[in-house]
């Protein structure tokens, strides 16, 4: 399974293609590192490419390009949430990754649990929380996490343990997501390893595990370079491995994502298989030096540039079957 051949050959035209980066989410960072990555990829396989840096001017910037086709590299709202696949949709214009109504329910914790659980998909328990009943008691017994619903790269994360230092009840000066959230989602603590799923197409690729040198896997440590280290394949045993990538699929397909997804996970290492637990999916996952789904990609035998390619010739090829159907 290590190697190019287990890859269907993608042979692209050359085509002319907007790279959507950057936007204003606290993301941005990170989008325009991966939006560069996927722009230079694209370049060295001879493909004209339009970089734009997503402002309030988007849909004038999309029209003046005429792409063939539309690679979002955005992270966070609102090129992640729903919004931008609307306007792109409205446009007529094709693009990467999953569409409208999928965006919507994957980037809102709740709504997935709501979509995957009745399903069968193992994914922690827990409310949301008003930060008002924060200061006045615990929402679960300590030690719980509290995230915001709608942020991804661990924005926003705190771990409240019995002995933190955010007060108890948390106080309204310690700095936290409460500082910044109206509501936030209470889920109990896993303890155990962080490990991680990409998904491409129809395809579960690897499970890789995720170390942090210190502390937890925040946004820090998934894109500062030697702050975690990444372990793939992950040294798990192979029951941990397959179900991991049968719920990453299944999770994949039961939200319609398309192109590329990544799953999250926790894992009780003293609970086997009953110790797993999905924490999101994904559907703009990471595309810089240090992101997950290229390094498992790689790991399987393909490059970085193909993998580029690979994700534009599914969303052709979505595009093409839903024209069929008009």
């Amino acid at each position: 399974m290590g190697n190019q051949e287990d890859w269907q050959t993608v042979t692209l035209p050359k085509l002319h293609v907007a790279v959507l980066m950057g936007g204003w989410s606290s993301e941005r960072s990170v989008s325009l590192m991966s939006g560069e990555g996927v722009a230079k990829a694209l370049e060295s396989k001879g493909h004209t490419v339009t970089r734009i840096d997503m402002g309030r001017d988007v849909a004038l910037r999309l029209a003046e390009a005429r792409p063939d086709v539309v690679f979002n590299a955005l992270h966070g709202t609102p090129g992640e949430d729903g919004s931008i696949q609307g306007l792109m949709d409205i446009m007529g214009l094709t693009y990467t990754h999953s569409g409208l109504a999928t965006s919507v329910v994957a980037i809102d914790k709740e709504l997935t649990k709501q979509a995957l659980v009745p399903h069968g998909i193992p994914m922690p328990g827990g409310r949301m929380v008003k930060v008002a009943d924060l200061f006045k008691a615990d929402p679960l017994p300590r030690p719980y996490v509290l995230k915001p619903v709608n942020e991804g790269s661990s924005v926003g994360v705190a771990i409240v343990t019995a002995d933190g230092n955010h007060g108890n009840p948390i106080s309204a000066d310690s700095k936290g997501p409460w500082q910044e959230f109206d509501q936030l989602l209470a889920e109990p603590f896993i303890r155990g390893r962080e490990l991680t799923t990409a998904v491409i197409g129809d395809r579960a690729l690897l499970v890789t595990e995720l170390r942090p040198k210190s502390g937890f896997y925040d946004f820090d440590a998934k894109y500062t370079d030697g702050m975690t280290d990444h372990i793939c394949p992950a040294d798990i045993p192979d029951d941990i491995t397959q179900a991991c990538k049968q719920i990453a699929l299944r999770a994949h397909q039961l939200l319609g994502c398309k192109g590329t997804s990544r799953s999250d996970f926790r894992w009780d290492d003293e609970q086997g298989v009953a110790g797993l637990f999905l924490l999101e999916v994904n559907t703009q996952p990471g595309m810089t030096p240090l992101s997950l789904v290229p390094e498992q990609a790689k790991a399987l035998g393909m490059d970085y540039p193909d993998l580029v390619e690979a994700i534009i010739a599914e969303a052709l090829s979505d595009a093409k079957a839903d024209e069929g159907k008009v």
